[in-house]
């Protein structure tokens, strides 16, 4: 796991480093004579690399309509199908209402977690000037269970009244992408999740991790993709009683038209930022690890302006 992170950190120095090179490269990979400013686009194919949030939005009046899923452990033996059994699943719906501007909803299994969220892209990447897209994204998410899973007096839950507050999880991620060749993109995601209540005494109730990203393209429609979230703090924080790890995840973008169908190998099976940040139970060094997938698929719910007589043009 060190390994990982100090390859990726290795690599996004470097790359920076070769700006010029990467550059030059760009403007082969469009016909040798990009429109000065012109942007890139596509340095991932979906609004999420695997479980964190990428730097791409939905165009306008665009909707995502996309069902994430984690089964068990793969260890788990026969009995539970390897895992198959116990799977948990997050049904979500993106909508772009700007081209910079995207929102969303979701629900997960995994706490019976209701999320929101909102994605501002500030700066993008362009064939010359700005080498990077910056964007930022917030949310916030809810345990509708009955007890927060965090609650400190779970054991007597029936003497303590919980309040709405105690449910309540926050997100903020800084978003850094670049695109450095029509294979390799890159990103770093600076992230601070806060907790209105934590288990233990001797957790903080904000954790700052460091997220990593990476996608390679293979083929014209395949890619393979990596996802890693070091936490700077709160190392020692506990989810149920038990220790919890840093989340690693390794998986195979395939789009196919309309659809972006994400195979992954991941030690998180949380589906949400709270989740597979700070409540991973589950290690690759004990081979508690779950296989999963993504299927996402596009709406064009407000068509542009153009649209329809470009259409016509068509037929």
């Amino acid at each position: 796991m060190r390994n990982a992170l100090l390859v990726l950190l290795f690599l996004l120095p470097v790359s920076i480093v070769s700006y010029a090179q990467a550059d030059k490269l760009m403007d082969e990979l469009n016909d040798g004579v990009p429109v000065k400013g012109e942007k890139i686009n596509a340095t991932f194919k979906a609004t999420r690399i695997i479980d964190g949030t990428s730097v791409e939005n939905l165009g306008a009046g665009v909707l995502d309509f996309r069902i994430s899923h984690r089964f068990g452990q793969i260890n788990q033996g026969y009995q539970n199908f390897y895992g198959l059994d116990n799977a948990t699943t997050r049904i979500g719906l993106d909508y772009g209402i700007k081209s910079w501007l995207m929102v969303g909803i979701g629900h997960s299994a995994f706490n019976k977690d209701v999320d929101g969220s909102l994605k501002l892209k500030l700066l993008a990447q362009k064939t010359t000037g700005m080498p990077i897209t910056l964007s930022f994204a917030s949310s916030i998410s809810a345990e509708t269970q009955k007890t927060p899973t965090f609650y400190p007096s779970y054991e007597n839950i029936d003497s303590v009244k919980v309040l709405f507050s105690d449910r309540l999880c926050y997100t903020s991620q800084l978003l850094i992408g670049r695109k450095f060749s029509e294979r390799l993109s890159l990103q770093l995601s600076p992230t601070w999740v806060h907790y209105n209540i934590v288990e233990s005494s001797t957790s903080d109730n904000n954790t700052f991790a460091l997220g990593m990203g990476g996608r390679f393209k293979l083929t014209k429609r395949m890619a393979i993709t990596a996802e890693y979230f070091y936490r700077l703090n709160n190392t020692n924080l506990q989810f149920t009683g038990m220790p919890t790890y840093n989340s690693f995840s390794l998986g195979i973008d395939i789009e196919t038209g309309g659809h972006v169908f994400q195979l992954m190998v991941t030690n998180s099976q949380g589906l949400t930022d709270r989740t597979f940040i700070g409540e991973t139970t589950d290690s690759w060094n004990k081979g508690a690890l779950h296989v999963g997938f993504n299927v996402s698929r596009v709406f064009t719910v407000v068509k542009p302006k153009g649209f329809k007589a470009n259409d016509e043009k068509a037929w």
